[in-house]
């Protein structure tokens, strides 16, 4: 069986700043556009079963304001009519007049359950774009950048199930032969998982191509990766072979016409219930195990030797291997319970060895931990901790203060993960923990690339770009944005994050009013000093 390779960033030293003082506030007025539409944003709300977290993540933080990587001056949205607008953005100047480009053929408006319409730029002549009911088109456009040339057609379209957004998508050509690979993302019911929200994610990443014999397009591959958290970033490696996912609860692919009901009843009642349950003292370790129905003694087989075990029941292998230390085998014992379980009474050679398990290398049972000896461990190491937070402050090296962190130092996510998944196996190849490298946001600086990532260490926020194709330095560090991981902490209202594709500066929005743009230091014509340390800045 393949393992996941353990990888890390690495971080390139030239491109940090550590005489990096602050953010000086600039006055000076920013160009700000105001356009008055015919039609409203198509903006759909949370509707009351969507309640989660997820659902917050995914839907409720949407932008429906979509920049098109190929043609960089070039922004798109739907309005509520169904018709997808182009703005051209003139700096400095003024805003085009919105033009339609491309009407949904469907009434948005009939459907209640529908998702926010969702666009995909993927590449300078194809666009993947869902309606928000389930629906799929691809769409040949022609070359955008030119408003005489282009022009919207639908390649192909077709109800997918339950409605969706569009996370990434990648155009390939491979022997002539034209496809598009794309990430759909859904938020599902899970009827048999109670636990936690009983919602889980799903991704579905499709490969729709051209047929040769009657020129349409037509879905030829279709796989899901199911998690219990919306991904910060997804994306498809550009040749398609690959993907990329960050995100602080797993994914795992399932496969397609599989039982998924019957396996999720299957696993859940695997985890209720262990092979065997085991105690121990210092002297001995019991085990039992819940017999089935009608068993008796001629069906059971025990046999122990100081350092290994066999037990058979009804002729079937139950429980063998090396125990975990040596056993009296004279003195261990076996009987059945009258509640039909099998006891086994196991008398340690070592007395006093803590065994951290049975069966080396066994994972089927559970241990359960005697009240009475958790006590008496934690007496134990009772000397090891103090009620008083700093007892001996005048120690070389005084013992952290919870206190003196700050509230943006402290992160309430688990872990996140990095992980890149192979699209022939469909197995994790390469898995990053980024531990408290907090993810901040992604940004696509070249369209025919895949998307950086933004996180933060320590201070900063570093921007990496995904290079599939380079096996051993898959992650590249490319930018640093000097303490903008500390200064993005405080803002709690934060609703979108991005940089300019040239890494120029960063911008981030809040919820109601506010944007903060965050420039690069830039060298300036004249030579400043410091007063106070006399050296030229």
């Amino acid at each position: 069986m393949e393992v996941a390779a353990n990888c890390s960033l690495r971080v390139k030293r030239p491109l940090l700043d550590p005489r990096f003082e602050g953010y000086k506030l600039s006055l000076e007025p920013l160009p700000c556009y105001q356009l008055e539409l015919d039609a409203a944003v198509a903006e759909v709300k949370l509707r009351d079963d969507q309640y989660t977290l997820e659902h917050m993540h995914a839907f409720g933080m949407y932008n429906y304001l979509h920049c098109d990587s190929w043609y960089q001056d070039s922004v798109y949205y739907i309005d509520n009519l169904g018709r997808v607008m182009n703005l051209t953005v003139m700096l400095d100047t003024a805003l085009g007049k919105p033009r339609e480009v491309f009407r949904l053929p469907t009434d948005l408006t009939a459907y209640d359950s529908r998702l926010c319409a969702s666009i995909h730029f993927t590449s300078s002549t194809w666009v993947t774009l869902s309606d928000g009911t389930g629906r799929l088109y691809l769409i040949g456009t022609g070359e955008r950048g030119n408003s005489a040339s282009e022009k919207w057609e639908i390649m192909f379209n077709e109800e997918l199930g339950n409605p969706f957004i569009i996370i990434h998508s990648v155009s390939l050509l491979n022997a002539e032969k034209h496809s598009v690979t794309t990430l759909l993302l859904r938020i599902e019911k899970e009827e048999l998982d109670m636990k936690g929200s009983g919602f889980y994610v799903s991704l579905e990443w499709v490969t729709i191509r051209k047929n040769k014999d009657n020129d349409k397009y037509e879905i030829i591959k279709c796989d899901i990766l199911r998690g219990k958290s919306v991904p910060h970033y997804a994306a498809i490696e550009p040749d398609g072979k690959g993907l990329m996912i960050v995100s602080y609860k797993s994914f795992t692919f399932v496969h397609v016409g599989q039982d998924l009901e019957n396996k999720n009843e299957n696993m859940s009642e695997k985890i209720k219930e262990p092979l065997y349950y085991w105690q121990q003292t210092e002297d001995d370790l019991t085990v039992t195990i819940r017999l089935p129905e009608g068993s008796s003694k001629e069906d059971i087989q025990v046999q122990f030797v100081p350092d290994h075990i066999n037990i058979v029941l009804k002729d079937q292998k139950f429980l063998e291997g090396n125990l975990y230390s040596s056993i009296d085998q004279e003195s261990s014992t076996w009987i059945i319970k009258e509640n039909n379980c099998l006891e086994i009474f196991l008398i340690k050679k070592n007395e006093g060895l803590t065994w951290p398990e049975l069966v080396v290398g066994d994972k089927q049972g559970e241990f359960i931990r005697d009240s009475a000896q958790c006590a008496a461990i934690a007496e134990r190491l009772m000397h090891l901790t103090s009620e008083e937070l700093n007892p001996n402050p005048e120690k070389e090296k005084p013992p952290c203060n919870a206190q003196e962190l700050e509230e943006c130092d402290i992160f309430f996510e688990e872990s996140s993960s990095l992980c890149r998944f192979d699209g022939s196996t469909l197995k994790t190849t390469h898995v990053v923990n980024l531990g408290s490298n907090q993810y901040l946001f992604s940004v696509i600086v070249d369209p025919k690339e895949m998307p950086c990532f933004c996180l933060r260490h320590d201070v900063d926020a570093l921007l990496w770009q995904p290079h599939s194709s380079k096996q051993d330095d898959m992650w590249e560090h490319i930018a640093t944005f000097n303490a903008l991981g500390y200064v993005q902490a405080s803002k709690r209202d934060k609703k979108f994050f991005a940089c300019a594709p040239n890494y120029s500066y960063a911008a981030l929005c809040e919820c109601l009013r506010r944007v903060f743009i965050y420039r690069q230091p830039t060298p300036v014509s004249t030579v400043l000093y410091n007063r106070k340390e006399g050296r030229s800045i």
